[in-house]
């Protein structure tokens, strides 16, 4: 067992003149895992894409880990962290209907919309966060340009814990990840997860219009 964590942690493959390592492809493929669980309202859609927030979060801080790639994207690696933390609770969030009445957790989860005030309330942590973390980020070394890796951060987020509300907007966010994300992890050498982030753009919009018609079609929130 052992000597397969290692292989996993140490195996690469290339493409060109690119190093690429397994468990960067392996941790994008639990990440798509989740999202298409996620837009089908599956709760395993959780656990699975913890998997790959643990093995993405080694490949992001390539200077730590001593990787082909030894590029730090430090928004990319903590969001891996916050991404846990936010699952986790996401995770309870889908089985308390179950808990509570019985009702299948796949049918309980209901998407519905954010409203006005909390899409303003999102818009604003969106910029506003990025624009406290591009300093913060700069300062501990990360690669430029900076405000990408802070807005990818924040974005993810906020993605991830309205995924947890269980708001049809969470997917826009995603959206808006990705299209500052894909140039970002092309120029920092990480091809694997930038070719990945195309897959993701399509798959959020997919996501967002699937979730948007399928508000009200579950079964009822306990009072």
């Amino acid at each position: 067992m052992l000597d397969g964590l290692r292989w996993l942690f140490d195996a690469t493959f290339t493409i060109g003149d690119q190093t690429i390592l397994w468990r960067e492809v392996i941790g994008n493929l639990f990440g798509l895992a989740s999202a298409l669980g996620g837009m089908r309202r599956k709760v395993w859609a959780w656990p699975v894409g913890i998997v790959g927030n643990v093995l993405l979060f080694t490949v992001f801080l390539g200077a730590v880990f001593h990787t082909p790639n030894a590029t730090n994207l430090l928004g990319q690696a903590g969001r891996q962290l916050v991404f846990i933390i936010v699952s986790v609770y996401g995770w309870v969030q889908w089985q308390r209907g179950k808990r509570r009445t019985g009702i299948d957790p796949n049918e309980y989860i209901r998407p519905r919309w954010a409203g006005w005030r909390t899409r303003i309330w999102l818009a604003v942590a969106l910029v506003g966060g990025t624009l406290v973390l591009t300093p913060v980020f700069r300062a501990l070394g990360s690669y430029e340009p900076v405000w990408a890796d802070a807005w990818i951060f924040m974005g993810s987020l906020l993605a991830t814990y309205g995924m947890a509300k269980r708001w049809v907007e969470f997917w826009l966010i995603w959206v808006a990840v990705d299209l500052v994300g894909v140039p970002l992890l092309f120029g920092a050498g990480y091809w694997a997860s930038a070719i990945m982030y195309v897959f993701y753009g399509a798959f959020t919009l997919t996501g967002f219009f699937v979730w948007s018609r399928g508000r009200g079609t579950a079964a009822p929130l306990p009072a």
